[in-house]
């Protein structure tokens, strides 16, 4: 296995803290200072509007989108950078219900442990449209069995966002094209955390954000796959500019760009896209098998500490290394208090309603000591009621 000692360095870590919460957003990688900072010295201050072409800021979306494809097991010119997840969950959805042939379905099968965002958008779209498409919800484990001939598009998020809980890409991909549906995946909690084969899975689209284990920054840009069998077929609802065949002929009719580059929408954002490059940089030379294989010891040993340590802790996230993502949960009544008694030790996960205690394990800056340290003060927290405290129970805007 990997030693990863060598990456723990590239990141910012105040003092004091263990930082458990990789998962919704990952720390600052110290190259992304210098990168942002060049950039807007070097490139926006001195070259000014000449940087979308002397700095090649136009062909920044397609050349971080390789970069990110490498990890997600997408081929070169398949993914593209730009924009919010939840609008690419939108462009996704839209084009896949575009691209079914029988035009007689109307299902859009997503399930229960989705992130929220995703089916708020699937139902938008819904509204738009008014077609008679409805979104069907289900249970994560009854996924597989409620693929049949009525459903579109099957529309999940490979790692649950609450529990850590991890769909099979390929077996329900498989299921869904042998039934005539198209598959969409949300990557949000995989890309940078797992092994993911988008091409091996024949997956026809993917989503996913940077903000989480690949550590773009907050608000970085998100991304989307399609896969090459669509990719000058698929037809963008949000026909932006940027995606237009030609976008600087300012035509007024709009023709949509080759393969991936149609998927793009509005101005890159030049400087998220400078600290994302930047902390990709951490991933040279990575095999995720190396990432996964220590992601699941770090996580196995943090549940078995914890329940030696913290009976009152019930664990929600699936007991089998191969069957999570990166991420443990443990569920409580008073889950926001404890922890927010944690984060106030130095401790930094986070909560989901209604009752899930949530951290994420990251190879590349986490390792054996950390936890340890990290179940020790929250055995100190629970077998000491020490986030039985008024101040621990006040919602703050994010939890």
């Amino acid at each position: 296995m990997m030693d990863f000692a060598r990456t723990r360095k590239l990141f910012y870590m105040p003092d004091g803290v263990i930082y458990l919460d990789g998962n919704s957003l990952g720390p600052l990688p110290h190259s992304a200072v210098e990168r942002v900072s060049s950039l807007m010295t070097h490139q926006w201050g001195e070259m000014l509007i000449r940087g979308w072409n002397d700095a090649q800021w136009m062909t920044m979306p397609r050349r971080i989108g390789d970069r990110v494809g490498r990890l997600i097991g997408a081929p070169a010119g398949t993914v593209v950078m730009g924009d919010t997840l939840s609008i690419k969950v939108y462009q996704a959805l839209a084009s896949a219900l575009d691209l079914v042939e029988d035009k007689s379905r109307r299902v859009i099968l997503s399930d229960s442990g989705n992130f929220p965002s995703d089916l708020y958008m699937a139902e938008g779209l819904i509204k738009s449209l008014d077609r008679g498409y409805v979104l069907k919800v289900v249970a994560p484990d009854e996924v597989e069995a409620a693929i049949n001939e009525t459903v579109a598009v099957t529309m999940l998020t490979e790692v649950d966002y609450r529990t850590g809980r991890l769909h099979d890409m390929k077996v329900l991909t498989a299921k869904a094209h042998a039934v005539g549906a198209l598959a969409i995946w949300d990557l949000a909690h995989s890309a940078g955390a797992i092994p993911v084969d988008l091409a091996g899975a024949e997956a026809d689209f993917a989503v996913g954000c940077t903000y989480k284990y690949l550590n773009g920054g907050p608000g970085a840009p998100a991304f989307i796959y399609v896969a090459p069998k669509w990719a000058d077929k698929a037809r963008p609802a949000l026909s932006g500019w940027l995606g237009h065949e030609r976008p600087f002929a300012f035509d007024l009719t709009y023709r949509p760009g080759d393969g991936i580059d149609r998927m793009r929408v509005g101005t890159p954002p030049i400087i998220a896209l400078a600290a994302l490059d930047a902390a990709l940089d951490a991933w040279d030379g990575i095999d995720m098998a190396d990432i996964r294989q220590k992601s699941i010891a770090l996580c196995d040993l943090f549940i078995r500490e914890v329940e030696g340590k913290c009976p009152s802790l019930k664990l929600g996230s699936p007991r089998d290394g191969t069957q999570r993502g990166s991420q443990v949960s443990f569920i409580h009544p008073e889950g926001y208090a404890i922890m927010q008694a944690l984060i106030s030790r130095g401790v930094i996960g986070d909560f989901r309603a209604p009752d899930a205690i949530r951290f994420g394990f990251t190879p590349l800056y986490i390792d054996e000591t950390d936890v340890r340290a990290a179940v020790d003060i929250l055995a100190d927290i629970m077998t000491n009621n020490l986030w039985d405290q008024p101040q621990f129970k006040q919602k703050a805007l994010v939890t």
